[in-house]
């Protein structure tokens, strides 16, 4: 398990560290346009295409979906409690909330607990990213208008793809296979921005990362307890919220604090430390839920 694990983190490490590399040779590098293109063109490709492919069924996986929901919203609040000198609330709580459910989630949860368990697995992912670019925008755009969420392609892409999730043969195939194709670029893009990032010598003090990251493991291991105890799950279901709620911050974190000027230096810091403890977090988890779930 930890050999899979090394090679699912290690090629996300390769990607920031080529941005990285480039962002060293390439001084002053302007990313805001590439990075603008990311959150209005890649990532809503990458939504869309994502529910268009996994339509979620409310019926069934009703329990799931409320405690997918609640491993997001409830970090959040317990991380209101929390104070760190220099750091932003928004930053810190945004960070607590959105995992990175996609690039290392996906395959991880697959590749730990079975191919059968995608539909599940993209419900979380789903919800993650609609909560992300719906509260987490409205978090985020307190400066910006507290509206500003609204104007997210990424939203309406997610809506759109919500609707249209269970109408998929009356689509033309170029449509989804677009979108796809589209999508493919997003999250190589998100780590070669953050690697560039990284490069410009502006990166937060690793300390305060750390004691970030490690608040963000505690509230969410609390809310999951809360959320076990709570709902009627299954252990298959409680396997898959287990890990999600241990994956390290979503790259996608930095780059809308970057949109946002919120603070992305230090949220380039907590990333990449937070994807870096990981390596040691998560095979400790995978481990516990499949010898005690």
């Amino acid at each position: 398990m930890f050999s899979t694990l090394l090679n699912i983190v290690i090629p996300v490490f390769a990607v920031v560290s080529v941005g990285f590399v480039f962002g060293r040779r390439q001084r002053n590098t302007d990313m805001s346009f590439v990075n603008l293109a990311n959150v209005a063109v890649f990532c809503p490709a990458l939504v869309f295409s994502a529910l268009i492919a996994n339509p979620i069924q409310i019926g069934t996986s009703w329990p799931l979906i409320v405690a997918g929901v609640l491993v997001i919203l409830l970090p959040g609040l317990m991380l209101c409690l929390f104070k760190f000198k220099g750091l932003e609330r928004r930053t810190l709580v945004l960070g607590g909330m959105f995992r990175n459910t996609g690039n290392i989630g996906i395959p991880l949860m697959m590749l730990a607990y079975g191919d059968d368990k995608l539909g599940a697995i993209i419900i979380l992912f789903v919800l993650s990213n609609v909560i992300h670019f719906s509260l987490g925008l409205f978090i985020l755009s307190h400066e910006a208008g507290r509206w500003q969420w609204l104007k997210s392609p990424i939203l309406w892409a997610a809506t759109l793809g919500l609707l249209l999730a269970e109408h998929r043969s009356a689509l033309p195939e170029f449509v989804y296979t677009s979108a796809d194709l589209l999508g493919q670029i997003a999250v190589p893009l998100m780590l070669f921005a953050l690697g560039v990032r990284l490069a410009s010598g502006e990166v937060g003090e690793l300390g305060l990362a750390f004691k970030v990251n490690m608040s963000y493991l505690l509230a969410g291991a609390l809310s999951l307890l809360l959320v076990a105890w709570w709902l009627p799950l299954t252990s298959e279901w409680l396997q898959l919220l287990a890990l999600s709620v241990m994956l390290p911050p979503a790259v996608l974190n930095y780059l809308l604090c970057e949109q946002y000027q919120c603070q992305p230096n230090k949220m380039a810091s907590i990333v990449l430390l937070g994807n870096l403890m990981s390596v040691l977090t998560i095979p400790l988890v995978i481990y516990l839920t499949l010898t005690f779930l």
